[in-house]
């Protein structure tokens, strides 16, 4: 696939080995799958299997178009420096679409061999998002900083007056900015709605990050009904300890899980102490040495925010009113 005309026999078997790898891994896999007893009607097992066999096709993908710009460097000391970096980034990728996997599989465990189709009536949601672990009072701002690797984070959490309707249900608009030492970083629109149970489901959302200025990415974007992509539930109406529920699912897009850990958190920031708190632990196969924990006082929402890989804080600073 890569038309380098002076790439050697040594290259061209290197090339032809990692394609191996990928397809011979593909199988054991699904060996593997078949050998422990998973039957064709495990889907939850069969979607993670498609998303291995999807990232392991774009990291093919990728390599192969990054070894084709190598072929246009001149410099033969630097084309070789160029095709060692595509070839280490290539088993990078790989890694990552195999942790990816081992994630789903592990969170198959929770959720059961069944499709995830969960059933959206609009008669079944209510106008306003009122749980107390995650309200959404229109005009309210939400804010929070703190200190992470990449320098200082400002958020905003602006619940707006502004609706959008997905899946004939009305949501609720959010618009989530984040500045990373003074700049644009971050610029997010989420729509969130209530059933009649109390559940706050996530219908999706737009976001885009910058860097410098320049947006760099929509990684993430999913609107709920759009592509198959499915809502989740981004705060449940009546938690338990071990509940573990998704709060989106696109596939390889968006697919951040949640488990509930504790209701009765004690947490103080800048904002006051709060007791009482559902403290969860989130995750997603996209990114698997990712991991958050978030907690929620009753009548306020999302109070921190901790990344467990950083150590890195969150914190819930002021609520005001926004002038939208």
């Amino acid at each position: 696939m890569k038309t380098i005309p002076s790439r050697s026999l040594f290259g061209h078997l290197l090339n032809i080995t990692k394609r191996a790898r990928v397809v011979i891994s593909a199988a054991i896999i699904s060996i593997g799958l078949i050998g422990s007893g998973k039957a064709a009607g495990d889907f939850c097992q069969n979607t993670a299997q498609a998303a291995l066999d999807g990232c392991q096709d774009a990291a093919e993908s990728a390599h192969t178009v990054a070894v084709g710009k190598c072929s246009n460097i001149s410099d033969p000391s630097a084309r070789n420096d160029c095709r060692k970096q595509a070839a280490a980034d290539f088993q990078d990728a790989l890694q990552i679409c195999q942790d990816g996997f081992t994630s789903r599989q592990a969170a198959c465990q929770k959720f059961g061999p069944a499709r995830y189709d969960p059933v959206i009536e609009r008669a079944n949601f209510v106008r306003h998002v009122t749980n107390p672990f995650f309200p959404l009072p229109p005009g309210q701002t939400f804010v929070y900083e703190g200190q992470t690797p990449d320098g200082f984070t400002h958020d905003d959490f602006i619940v707006t007056h502004k609706t959008k309707v997905i899946l004939g249900v009305t949501c609720t608009e959010v618009h989530d900015v984040v500045y990373l030492d003074g700049k644009l970083a971050e610029d997010t629109l989420d729509w969130f709605a209530q059933d009649k149970q109390g559940n706050v489901w996530y219908f999706g959302e737009n976001t885009e990050e910058l860097i410098d200025g320049r947006p760099s990415t929509l990684a993430g974007t999913f609107t709920a009904g759009i592509n198959n992509d499915k809502p989740g539930i981004v705060m449940e109406g009546n938690s338990l300890v071990g509940d573990f529920y998704r709060q989106e699912f696109a596939l390889a897009t968006a697919e951040d899980n949640a488990l509930v850990v504790s209701l009765n958190a004690t947490v103080t920031v800048p904002r006051g102490t709060f007791t009482h708190c559902l403290k969860t632990l989130e995750t997603t196969p996209l990114e698997p040495d990712a991991r958050e924990n978030k907690y929620y006082a009753s009548g306020v929402g999302n109070v921190l925010t901790v990344d467990l890989q950083t150590g890195s804080k969150i914190k819930l600073v002021r609520i005001h009113p926004n002038n939208e």
